[in-house]
């Protein structure tokens, strides 16, 4: 397995694998199937572009896209400190090889290398306990719940917000 950055000329790749995930998996994402699926692919292209201001890694089995991870920082003066993290997947077959974990080893790596990111920022639906143990166990810890976040096929879902630090963080109140 290998890991790397997306660029847009994957956009056929991701998109299908995207897709697969929104289908899967429909309450882990705030984006739906119906949403993404008429989508062009050149907006896909230009999601992945160098210039987009996210950065997207892909893992590899061979050839084939196997899972992928999304990062992108804030864009407001008072919050570009803080980057988040989001569109994290592993297709199925893959899953409980590690590498979820790789994927967000490799996102963690990458903030920790943008000028003035100190914080990191994810969301999970609440009850999905694999990923939550993963972002934990990197260091990821909750700081609120938003209550009936989504509704997936007449369901509600809760989703839990979790953050951790990415430098030493200054002490409150210091400029």
């Amino acid at each position: 397995m290998s890991i790397r950055r997306l660029l847009s000329s994957d956009a056929a790749a991701f998109r299908s694998l995207r897709l697969a995930g929104l289908r899967e998996s429909a309450s882990a994402f705030g984006s739906s199937y119906e949403e993404e699926c008429d989508m062009p692919l050149s907006t896909t292209e230009a999601r992945l572009a160098p210039d987009s201001g996210r950065i997207v890694f892909g893992a590899f089995d061979g050839d084939q896209l196997v899972g992928i991870v999304g990062l992108a920082r804030e864009t407001a003066l008072k919050v570009r400190h803080k980057a988040f993290v989001y569109a994290m997947y592993v297709a199925e077959p893959h899953r409980g090889r590690g590498l979820g974990r790789r994927l967000m080893e490799q996102v963690l790596a990458c903030a920790a290398t943008l000028d003035g990111v100190l914080r990191m920022t994810i969301s999970v639906t609440a009850g999905n306990a694999e990923a939550v143990g993963l972002y934990e166990s990197l260091g990821f810890m909750e700081f609120g719940r938003e209550p009936d976040s989504m509704i997936v096929d007449g369901r509600f879902y809760d989703e839990i917000m979790m953050s951790r630090a990415l430098a030493v963080m200054p002490p409150a109140g210091t400029d």
